[in-house]
């Protein structure tokens, strides 16, 4: 396995970073990085177990200026801890993206756009629903969650790409020109 500079760790840290905190600054358009966090990180950092550290503390980390800001409850149920699972399964899929390109990227956040949406409106269904009684224990409340979540995977799905082409983007541009120059020059 090939070592990763530290520069490359860096510069991939503070982009996960700064998505996490525009998680806290776009959250009433619920405009959120954290799909686009877990491609990137499982994609790009070769170092796995900082691969699924830095999302999950970005999103931990937000979770916390919600909840002491008062955004947001920024700890609302045990469907939560399922969204945390979920953020580091995206991260292991990420893993198997071997040759970054546009379409790979699209497609990676695409699926993980669906996934997430399934999965995690599963668990609020599971978990959580008992406690806000929102929709009937059964197939018909099942599926009128799912239905009640499609203006979020709406604004997901397109969060997601813009995050995801941002992340590795920016990326892209920063090792293979602001980097490149320092070479050239030497």
């Amino acid at each position: 396995m090939n070592k990763q500079t530290n520069s490359a760790i860096l510069i991939a840290s503070v982009l996960i970073i700064v998505a996490a905190v525009s998680r806290v600054i776009m959250y009433p358009d619920n405009f959120s990085p954290i799909i686009g966090m877990a491609i990137f990180a499982g994609a790009v950092l070769k170092n796995k177990r900082l691969a699924f550290a830095l999302p999950l503390l970005a999103m931990f980390l937000s979770d916390v200026l919600f909840e002491v800001f008062n955004i947001a409850p920024g700890f609302w149920g045990w469907g939560q801890l399922v969204g945390y699972g979920i953020l580091a399964l995206i991260t292991v899929i990420a893993f198997s993206m071997k040759k970054i390109s546009v379409l790979k990227v699209a497609g990676y956040s695409i699926g993980s756009s669906l996934l997430f949406f399934f999965l995690s409106n599963s668990a609020f269904f599971v978990f959580d629903n008992a406690v806000f009684n929102l929709y009937p224990q059964n197939f018909t409340g099942y599926i009128a969650s799912l239905v009640a979540g499609i203006p979020f995977l709406k604004t997901g799905l397109i969060a997601d790409l813009v995050y995801s082409g941002i992340l590795f983007g920016t990326y892209y541009l920063i090792q293979n020109y602001a980097f490149s120059n320092k070479k050239a020059a030497a």
